[in-house]
């Protein structure tokens, strides 16, 4: 997911909102939902728990003009994602839509680490053409 994500459909977001610390997170799986606010907490409708998300600005538009639904990303992790079992099927490599939440920004796709695909504890980008964000 996070490759078939072009940073075009991210041009609305102002702010990334985490739900839980990142720091303990090798990645984050994330999605573009059609949600009916621009702000605030979405309702989140799929399996497994909802990591973060993102605000659009107050000019962000609907996904269609005929729509009354914004798309908003959200982030994730699933019962058997590495942060709940650190042996199961993604103690090496992660999910196609997974990225390092240290790579995130508002409007910014994010990429795959060595972290992220759990090679090596560190947060280097494996594309060098794809800046990491600093840590807060």
């Amino acid at each position: 997911m996070s490759s078939l994500l072009a940073e075009g459909d991210l041009s609305d977001e102002v702010e990334l909102v985490w739900l839980e610390d990142l720091d303990k997170l090798d990645y984050v799986r994330q999605a573009l939902d059609k949600l009916l606010r621009k702000q605030g907490v979405p309702t989140y409708a799929r399996a497994g728990r909802l990591i973060g998300y993102a605000t659009l600005s107050a000019a962000a538009d609907t996904a269609a003009p005929d729509s009354c639904f914004y798309r908003r990303r959200v982030f994730f992790l699933l019962e058997h994602d590495r942060d709940s079992q650190p042996d199961g099927p993604y103690k090496v490599a992660a999910p196609s839509e997974a990225v390092d939440p240290r790579t995130l920004a508002p409007g910014k796709v994010g990429a795959k680490t060595e972290r992220s695909q759990n090679r090596v504890q560190s947060a280097r980008p494996m594309h060098t053409d794809v800046p990491v964000a600093p840590t807060v």
